[in-house]
Order: structure tokens, then sequence, then C-alpha cells
């Protein structure tokens, strides 16, 4: 057994008393008296089981526990102490702990505690794991794999079967018609028609009728009766997309509709009633909207009944280069090229992008590569402005950029090790550069593993896992 475990306990007596307790079964006891010693310790190299005191001179062990919580440290803790209460024991729980030994306990107690603690935490771990190895990096029309977008994929499994009505809201570009379709084919409604109508363009004066259709004569034009998308959508679901946009008058009778599940047709006078699941979006914040007197607030509450927000392209993690990968072989693919690939410097500059027109430019942007270029690999000077000019958006005003993400890419483009053509004997092991480009992330990070982590595109739970590998090695 070579488990370590962090005992943090300020009287010297009880900490000697612990060891010989743990030390005869094979456990590795580092024992501190503070919570500023215990923290360096985690931080440092986190241990496999934490021994937590709460009455501790510095700090109150509680803020310990929060902070294992928020820097993700894969370690399980027992918490110690002589002042215990069940109020104070179900805090500890919510707060990540998994157990709560009140003093005084004996040997037996504490290991059984103890083996139990390291054998649920790695259960935890493993189980993370098979979550990050086997996450869907497709789903209905979808491409990603970053935690936001396993939320997305989520609710929309959760919704779909359900009759409630969706409000999307995101950015221009984030893929809210995909969203609403996806919710569409995996409800019951799949076989029933999918009627979109973007709400921001068509006139006002058309968009009643548009949504209602009409009846011959219902004013100059109307040559003949027209079906409109209520009664083209009965049986499915109605997605009204830029609802935001919607005229106030016409917002009176959709709510009407909505309540009613009936309309008159333009020019109309029978009730026609349909059975139809609504589906919306918008690309404002619909509450400001509402506060601006231009979006009705009780046709807000009718509708958003079940909210889904889609993240912007920059806080979707890694997804873009698994997104444009995915799009550079399907466009290929169509336009008859050769392309396989991205080189280093072309994905280095694509992930350096800031993408404010979120997936829709992303899709503009490998299409206009593969249409105008044809190799193997997409190289660095075949892509576009604005992507191309580091740190200018569409209208060429400067951005902020992340600085760390260079700073990491500048570390694995200098361990990236390298091959001439008459001396192969430069080649180092891969776990070594790997391990020098994970070190130097978390220098580069100010020591915050789960930030580097995420730059690094792993799980911080790898990170420490590696890291205790390496340490027991020397």
């Amino acid at each position: 057994m070579n488990e370590r475990v962090l005992l943090v306990e300020d009287s010297e007596s009880l900490a000697a008393l612990y060891q010989s307790y743990l030390e005869p079964e094979g456990y590795r006891v580092t024992s501190v008296e503070n919570g500023r010693d215990a923290m360096i310790q985690l931080l440092r190299n986190p241990p496999n089981a934490i021994l937590l005191d709460l009455q501790l001179p510095d700090m109150h062990g509680m803020e310990i526990l929060k902070k294992i919580a928020e820097q993700q440290i894969p370690s399980a803790v027992v918490i110690i102490t002589a002042h215990g209460s069940v109020d104070m024991a179900v805090t500890a729980m919510q707060s990540g702990a998994y157990d709560f030994l009140v003093k005084p306990f004996d040997a037996k107690r504490l290991l059984t505690t103890l083996r139990n603690a390291i054998a649920n935490q790695q259960l935890k771990l493993e189980v993370a794991d098979y979550r990050e190895n086997f996450k869907r990096h497709h789903f209905e029309g979808f491409i990603g794999e970053s935690i936001a977008m396993q939320g997305v994929y989520k609710i929309i499994e959760s919704a779909a079967p359900s009759n409630a009505t969706v409000f999307i809201t995101g950015e221009s570009g984030t893929g809210k018609e995909v969203c609403s379709t996806a919710i569409h084919q995996r409800s019951p409604r799949a076989k029933g028609p999918f009627i979109p109508l973007n709400c921001g363009a068509i006139p006002k004066e058309l968009m009643e009728s548009e949504i209602f259709g009409h009846v011959k004569g219902a004013f100059t034009g109307a040559q003949s009766a027209r079906e409109g998308a209520a009664t083209q959508a009965n049986g499915g679901t109605l997605f009204l997309d830029e609802i935001c946009e919607m005229d106030l008058e016409l917002q009176t009778k959709l709510l009407r509709f909505i309540q009613t599940g009936s309309f008159q047709k333009v020019g109309g006078s029978q009730l026609e009633k349909v059975d139809v699941r609504f589906v919306c979006a918008t690309n404002k914040d619909p509450l400001a909207e509402v506060g601006a007197g231009r979006f009705r607030e009780d046709l807000y509450y009718r509708l958003h009944v079940i909210p889904i927000h889609l993240p912007p392209l920059r806080e979707r993690d890694t997804d873009v280069k698994l997104i444009m990968e995915s799009l550079l072989k399907k466009y290929a693919k169509e336009e008859r090229k050769d392309f396989q690939r991205f080189s280093k410097d072309a994905t280095q500059t694509m992930m350096r992008y800031t993408w404010p027109g979120n997936v829709r430019q992303l899709q503009n942007i490998i299409r206009n590569i593969v249409v105008l270029n044809n190799a193997d690999q997409v190289a660095g000077d075949m892509i576009p402005a604005p992507v191309s000019s580091p740190g200018q958006n569409f209208n060429g005003d400067k951005t902020t950029q992340d600085k760390t993400i260079p700073q990491i890419q500048q570390i694995q483009n200098q361990q990236a090790p390298t091959l001439d053509n008459n001396q192969s004997s430069g080649i180092r092991p891969l776990w070594i550069v790997e391990k020098e480009a994970i070190e130097q992330a978390i220098t580069a990070c100010d020591g915050n593993i789960p930030r580097a982590a995420a730059l690094l595109d792993v799980s911080a739970s790898t990170i420490y896992r590696k890291k205790e590998k390496w340490d027991a090695e020397g």
C-alpha cells in the first residue's frame, strides 16, 4: 500500500497517535499543524486522502474544504473534529467531504473510514475518466465535446419528449435552428412537420399572414387563400426565430394563439384549432426587451418554460478544433478537394481567434479555404482575414485576447521534438516532452492546475494523477 495521507491536526499528541494508527498499515503520512501549510501541500502534491481537523490556528477547516472543491483537487476528505454536530456533518458532506469522524475515535474506525474514502475517490476518478473518454462529440447536427455543450445536449434530451415550449437564447451563429430541429427530431412529433419562421426577416405587415394565413381578398394582392405556418405545423413543431423582432400588436395575437391553440386567418371569421408545439429563439436579451417595452411580459413568461442558452464559440473550450477538422473533411468531400488536416501554424491561428460570428463564421471561413485552395493540409497563408489578422474582429477593432493561450502554445512548440534528416538522436521520449509541457503550462497559469488543464485540453484529474506518478518515480 502506497496511499499518501495528509494529516491536518494542530495537536502534536493526536497527530502522533493517528500516525501510529496509519503508518503500520502502509500509509505514507505527512502531518501539518495549520491551514496554510495544508494548502501548500495540497497544491504542490495532492494526496490520496486528507484527514482534516476543523479548528485550526489560522483558519477554519471548512475554508480548506471549499478550496479543495474550487481547485478540483482529487483527494478524498475525512473531517476529524472534537466539535461535532449533525449540522456541521451535513454541511461538510455537502461541501465534498466523504465522512465526518468525531474525536475520540479508535484505530479500527479511522482505518475503515480512510480505506472506504480512498476507494470511493478512486471510483469517482475512474467514472470521470470514462465520461471524458466517451462524451459525445456529435449530437443531432451539433459538433462539440465541451462541458457547456454536453449540458445543452442533456437539456435537449430531457425537453424533447415534452410538449412544453422551449425558449432558445444565444448569439447569432451559435446554432439556434440546429437546436430547435434537434428538439423536434427527438420528440414524439418527429414524424410531423417542422416549420421554421424568421420573425426578423419578414415585413411586419406580412407577418400575421405568414403565421396565420389569409383568405382570398383579405388585402391587396391576396388573390387566393393561403395556409399560414400555424396550419402547416399542425401535429408538429412551429419554430419562431428572432421572436423579439415581432410587432407588439402581433405579439398579442400570438399570445392568444398559444393560450388557446386556435386562431383566425387574416380577413377570415372562422376560428381554426391546431395542435402545435412552440419553440422560439432570439439573439437578444429577452428580459431587457421586456424592460424596454418591446416585448410583452406575459408573452415572455408564456414562452419561457424551458430555457436553453447556446454558449458562444469562444466559451466552448476545444470545440473550435473539433468543428474545423470536421468541416474541413465535409467541405473537401463536397468540393472534391484533397484537404485532410490543418498544419500546426494554421491550427494555432484558428485557435487564437475569438470567433465573434460563432459557428456560422467558422463554417464560412472553412468553406472559403476549401473553395479557393487545394492541398493535403491547410497552411497558415490559406486562412483569410480577419482570422489571419490576430487581435482583430470583423470591424478591425482590437479585441482582448487570452494571453495565456499563446503562452501555452509556445510551450508546446518548444517541447515538440524535431527530426533532423541527418540526425535522429535528438528525439526525446514522449513522456518527458509531455511532463515538461504540463509543468511549464502550470507555471504559465500561476499554479492553477484546472486552468492549465483546460488550455492543454485534458482533465484536471489527469494532470494530478500524472504529477503523482512522476513524483513517486522521483
